[in-house]
């Protein structure tokens, strides 16, 4: 279950299609546990992840000259707040292939914005959402801070080709300490409506996910992927 903020945007269409690109290890984690893994925000790869644009930095820090703590708190947020991280696209993408997955091995979840948000479990310790993400220009445009959630559904222009939905936990209101990351309860058949494999994976490697999958007792409809298709001449 999750929370609805009316300042947070999803896309109307509850079928909207989102995509979660992952390698086989990470993917028997989820079958195995049924439980989702979410990075800390302070953990990704992006540095400005969870942090301010400028215009809304330079707010920050006039209000912070008579409260200190009040920009300390903000930058210590990041490591209280998780991130599962969904694209948005009707079809497949070749570009996400590319940085998700290595050595033509992987696999791609097929979900939708409403599988998503059946398929949060409640939880009783921290508060949960799901986000679009909004691209902006950093050095020019005003992120909000009216709102704890804000801005971790920020994202610089030139993350645009991710398209990122997100489900956001947010864990400062208790004690729960997050390392790497955070894991949350997930029905798996609510949340995995198809399978692809990767296009470029040998059969041995198809194989072993198709007899994975089954032997763990799950029935998904495993699809092979577009971008394999034969080629017509």
């Amino acid at each position: 279950m999750y929370l609805n903020n009316s300042n947070i945007k999803l896309p109307e269409d509850s079928n909207t299609i989102v995509w979660k690109y992952l390698d086989l290890s990470k993917f028997l984690d989820l079958l195995l546990s049924q439980k989702l893994f979410m990075s800390r925000s302070d953990k990704f790869e992006d540095q400005y992840e969870g942090t301010f644009s400028e215009p809304t930095f330079e707010e920050i820090k006039k209000l912070s000259i008579d409260n200190p703590e009040f920009l300390n708190y903000y930058k210590t947020h990041r490591e209280k707040v998780a991130i599962s991280s969904w694209h948005i696209n009707e079809y497949e993408s070749f570009a996400m292939w590319q940085i998700f997955t290595q050595n033509s091995e992987g696999l791609a979840i097929q979900s939708t914005i409403g599988r998503l948000q059946n398929a949060l479990q409640p939880e009783t310790n921290f508060n949960q959402y799901i986000g679009e993400v909004n691209y902006i220009d950093y050095k020019k445009e005003y992120i909000p801070f009216d709102d704890m959630f804000f801005p971790f559904l920020f994202k610089r222009k030139s993350f645009q080709y991710e398209r990122e939905v997100r489900i956001i936990s947010d864990v400062a209101d208790n004690s729960i300490k997050i390392n790497d990351g955070l894991k949350i309860n997930v029905d798996i058949n609510e949340l995995i409506e198809k399978i692809y494999i990767h296009p470029k994976s040998e059969n041995w490697y198809k194989n072993l996910v198709i007899q994975l999958v089954k032997q763990l007792g799950f029935d998904f409809c495993i699809e092979k992927s577009d971008l394999e298709s034969d080629i017509l001449i």
